[in-house]
């Protein structure tokens, strides 16, 4: 930097030396002319030969500047004296501070590709056609997409599966979409799609080999599963031995209550089963096999009236339902994730408790919710809430008969109907569960009713 620089003269001094030299370039010239005009010269050639004398060395070192910047030569002293000498040690600095820029750039792409390398997931980032731009070496090995060979193919003529097109177009990335790649059907991966660039029309496409998670999860729902057919049928079998027992005349005074607490034990026993069962059922498949439009209005009204004879009074049930709304799902399903949360509300607060029901729908998709003013859940509780035999309170869960399933099933539920569950809660201020569906799942009832005249 300091042999771009006027020595060791700051830049204000530079300027000003610059600018004596350049009146010395205009004045030598004018100096010249007027010696050869007190000599007896002629005044109307020697002007105009001076001040083209001054132009010429102007235009000289301006067509010698643009030829090494078109040259893309390096500016290097000596440079030349007066302003121009100043245009050339600014130009020679942008020169270094580019070069250390590209620099720089180089430095942090070889980096980036060491550690993209490095990654053991699969990147690969697509353009704004979905073509190929660049991908990893482990891009090779799980999808099938080796760079540079493949650069510019679309992602899909090469990654090969029925819902991945579908799944790139939607510009939902919420969630992965786990497939099995046709070039090795051992392969479980997990794609996540990231938007970035301009206008975010480029794609990051990240490919997770989830082969052994998904084996684990197949194992453990094929034990859940079938454990639970097994408990069933010796369960049925107390259970019908105990009913019995229990309203037998004969039976002692002092046996009741053991009789009573095993019946209800068994009871218990057979709910959580009954809930295992579902939660494997649904873990079956991503979606829905039967969806149709169901009336979620006149599903509540039948929650409803169960959830009323549950609370016996004790609790302050409001409404707020759009009676014109329908659903597109399954009705099973959703009637089971619903009358889920509306139990809940009921079970886990205290007697007086306000508790309201919505369903409605705004532009953001239809939305069911469930409000109490009860005493809310501490923060650090509500990540854990969906989870299997995940309980706040496990002594008050167990006396209310809760299986602690319930927030899974809904969470599942809301999975296979691509919406979501979120739940926000204050400590001593109550707690309010959402389910928001995408808006191409709603309808309105007035619509339905022209679609099945027609």
């Amino acid at each position: 930097m300091t042999g771009l620089a006027s020595g060791s003269h700051p830049q204000g001094a530079s300027m000003r030396d610059s600018l004596l030299v350049e009146l010395a370039f205009f004045m030598l010239p004018i100096g010249i002319g007027a010696g050869l005009w007190l000599l007896g010269a002629n005044p109307s050639w020697i002007w105009p030969l001076v001040l083209l004398s001054y132009a010429l060395r102007h235009v000289y070192h301006l067509l010698r500047l643009a030829l090494m910047i078109h040259r893309r030569h390096r500016l290097a002293p000596p440079f030349p004296r007066g302003l121009w000498g100043d245009i050339h040690r600014s130009i020679a600095h942008y020169q270094q501070l580019g070069r250390k820029r590209r620099k720089r750039q180089i430095r942090f792409t070889r980096r980036f590709r060491e550690a993209a390398n490095a990654v053991p997931d699969a990147l690969v980032v697509l353009d704004k056609q979905h073509r190929i731009d660049w991908a990893n070496p482990a891009a090779g090995r799980l999808m099938n997409i080796h760079w540079p060979q493949d650069d510019g193919r679309r992602f899909t003529d090469i990654l090969t599966h029925a819902e991945l097109g579908a799944f790139i177009d939607a510009g939902d990335y919420t969630r992965p979409l786990d497939i099995a790649p046709e070039h090795n059907r051992t392969l479980m991966l997990s794609l996540r799609i990231t938007p970035f660039g301009e206008r975010k029309r480029q794609r990051l496409v990240v490919g997770r080999d989830i082969t052994k998670i998904y084996h684990l999860n197949m194992i453990r729902r094929d034990f859940v599963a079938n454990a639970s057919h097994e408990l069933r049928t010796p369960l049925t079998v107390i259970a019908g031995f105990l009913e019995p027992l229990i309203d037998a005349p004969t039976t002692p005074a002092n046996h009741q209550r053991p009789l009573i607490l095993m019946h209800n034990q068994t009871e218990r026993m057979r709910s959580i089963i009954e809930d295992l069962l579902t939660l494997s059922r649904l873990d079956m498949s991503d979606h829905p096999d039967e969806q149709q439009s169901v009336d979620v209005p006149d599903e509540l009204h039948l929650i409803l009236q169960e959830a009323r004879t549950l609370s016996n009074g004790q609790h302050c049930v409001e409404t707020d339902i759009d009676d014109d709304l329908l659903l597109f799902g399954n009705q099973p399903e959703l009637h089971s994730a619903f009358s889920n949360l509306i139990f809940n509300a009921i079970k886990h607060t205290p007697e007086g408790t306000r508790i309201r029901i919505g369903w409605s729908t705004d532009r953001s998709g239809p939305c069911f919710s469930v409000e109490d003013d009860g005493p809310g859940i501490a923060p650090e509780h509500l990540p854990r809430l969906t989870e299997r035999f995940y309980r706040v309170d496990r002594a008050r869960s167990r006396e209310s008969g809760g299986t602690g399933l319930g927030l899974a099933i809904v969470k599942h539920v809301l999975n296979r109907h691509d919406g979501r569950l979120t739940i926000s809660s204050e400590v001593g201020q109550g707690t309010i569960f959402s389910c928001r569906f995408p808006p191409a799942r709603g309808s309105c009832r007035d619509e339905m009713d022209v679609l099945g005249a027609g």
